[in-house]
């Protein structure tokens, strides 16, 4: 329209052919308007693209496209009202803008082809789709792989540490069986001289009182024993740092002998930790053995406790810690050794010296506890192993040994009392105790008998074994429990299978620990009862 207007002289010639032909004029005019508002929206388009997906890096060629179609959209509409006011000024300026950003787009079109054809045709994506849903299918894979793998470890590494405590268990037997040889030879001593002078009272007392005091050694003993194995029940509180030392040196002495000893430094006797007594003995005793190892022609173990100041390893969670050292006079580790101590199974222990899966198995026990543990050694110069206990925020329960061997008065008048218990000596010795307080005692010598006394005799309270053949005193208690959700259970045992009594109806049974005196059975039985004294 613009050119054609531009092509016809100036004249009235001219402007009379132009009125002349009114179809040609208004054609030209909706073809420049038409074709400007094109222009325009696909700038709009182009322009709403850009702001809807902002991910795409479309960049400045998409902006001097957009100008160029602005510009060349703007001289088609102006083209459109020239006819009757014509802005040559201001239409020869946007012709050259868009002549400018048409030569840019251009340039940029040419520059951008080869990476336009390089981009991937449908069937390419179809086939990398199937490329990556194999390569994740496989990953999948190799997931599941490594879960069965670290599952097998973790059953390896359970199976060592069982292999490790029979080990370490053979290596105590002799020292214990010493023990427990002298603990008899007290106790029968004892009873011999009561036979031989029942009619001296002042003597049958301290007599008395030295067998049970043999006896408490030897549930102390027995104790150590099953915290060492793992079958007896611990919960995590506070514990009197030094009771718990004092408590553990005679098995770290049998650890390290007959060549190396064992020596421990004044503890402050008011530092108490918040640990898992029995498991931390354990630890304690794993360390031990490792120590040993180290030193084979002899040497020192030392214990020793201090506040925890400075740094402390990064695992630690903010708060207070008591420092246990365990120091030998050992022949070392290598940095090596030293830096990989603490991996379970990452090497046999006989590479590591005294390490391997007795630092792992400690360490492991420390992190349950809330503490950590480090290891700090050099060949030729021993080892020094640190566990950094939690302080405990409040004061460990004190033992009433003194009400132990009182003489505590129980009236069980009235009462009846169904006990279970295979072993015969054991069974006539709890129903006299029970008998002489007054109460009226049935007794069942297996697990299916005494279910069946249970449900004929219909007792007020339930004292069963737990430790017997055919039927444990849990599937007693869990049998009788299906009648009797109500009934107090006391179960009697020297070790605990704790997940069997979880599985028991209603309450969870007493436990009584064997060995037992007299007036702890009578005070149970009462507390279950509901009674005072």
């Amino acid at each position: 329209m613009v050119s054609l207007i531009a092509a016809v002289p100036a004249t009235e010639d001219a402007a009379t052919h132009v009125m002349a032909e009114p179809a040609l004029i208004w054609t030209g005019v909706v073809t420049d308007m038409v074709t400007g508002l094109s222009f325009l929206a696909i700038l709009a388009a182009l322009v709403t693209l850009a702001f809807r997906r902002g991910d795409v890096p479309l960049g400045w060629p998409l902006w001097c496209f957009v100008k160029f179609l602005m510009a060349y959209g703007l001289v088609h509409l102006l083209a459109a009202w020239s006819p009757w006011q014509a802005v040559p000024v201001l239409e020869t300026a946007l012709r050259i803008i868009a002549t400018l950003f048409g030569v840019a787009s251009a340039v940029t079109a040419w520059a951008l082809l080869p990476r336009a054809a390089a981009l991937p045709r449908a069937q390419a994506m179809v086939e990398l789709r199937g490329q990556l849903a194999a390569v994740s299918a496989e990953r999948d894979g190799a997931v599941a792989q490594l879960r069965q793998e670290t599952e097998q470890r973790r059953q390896t590494e359970i199976a060592l540490v069982h292999a490790k405590k029979l080990e370490a268990a053979g290596q105590l037997t002799g020292g214990i069986a010493h023990d427990f040889n002298n603990l008899l030879q007290a106790i029968a001593g004892n009873l011999e001289l009561i036979a031989r002078r029942a009619d001296d009272p002042d003597r049958v007392v301290r007599w008395s009182a030295s067998a049970l005091d043999a006896v408490e050694r030897g549930r102390a003993v027995t104790g150590q024993l099953l915290a060492f194995s793992r079958r007896q029940q611990s919960v995590s509180g506070p514990v009197r740092l030094v009771e718990l030392i004092g408590g553990v040196r005679e098995l770290a002495e049998r650890a390290v002998a007959p060549l190396a000893q064992v020596a421990v430094e004044p503890i402050d006797t008011s530092w108490n930790v918040q640990v898992d007594a029995l498991q931390l003995e354990l630890a304690i005793l794993n360390l031990a053995f490792n120590a040993r190892e180290a030193m084979p022609d002899g040497g020192v173990l030392t214990l020793s406790a201090e506040r925890a100041r400075g740094s402390v390893p990064a695992e630690l969670t903010s708060g207070e810690y008591i420092a246990l050292h365990l120091t030998d006079t050992g022949r070392g580790m290598s940095a090596e050794a030293v830096s990989r101590a603490l991996e379970p199974l990452s090497f046999q222990q006989e590479d590591a010296g005294p390490g391997g899966m007795g630092l792992s198995m400690a360490s492991e026990v420390l992190r349950r506890m809330g503490g950590a543990m480090t290891v700090e050694s050099r060949e030729g110069e021993g080892t020094r192993v640190t566990l950094y206990l939690p302080v405990a925020k409040s004061e460990p329960p004190r033992a009433a040994i003194e009400e132990q061997f009182s003489d505590v008065r129980v009236d069980l008048n009235g009462i009846t009392v169904a006990l279970v218990d295979d072993d015969a000596q054991v069974r006539a010795t709890i129903a006299e105790t029970l008998a002489a307080a007054g109460a009226r005692v049935i007794e069942a010598g297996s697990g299916p008998d005494g279910v069946a006394l249970v449900e004929a005799e219909a007792p007020d309270i339930l004292i069963v074994d737990f430790a017997m053949p055919g039927m444990s005193g849990a599937e007693v208690a869990g049998h009788v429990r299906e009648r009797r959700v109500d009934l107090p259970i006391l179960v009697a045992t020297g070790f605990a299978d704790a997940p069997n009594l979880e599985r028991v109806h209603g309450a969870r049974p007493a436990l009584l620990r064997k060995p037992f005196d007299s007036n702890e059975l009578l005070r149970r039985v009462n507390e279950l009862l509901g009674r005072h004294f």
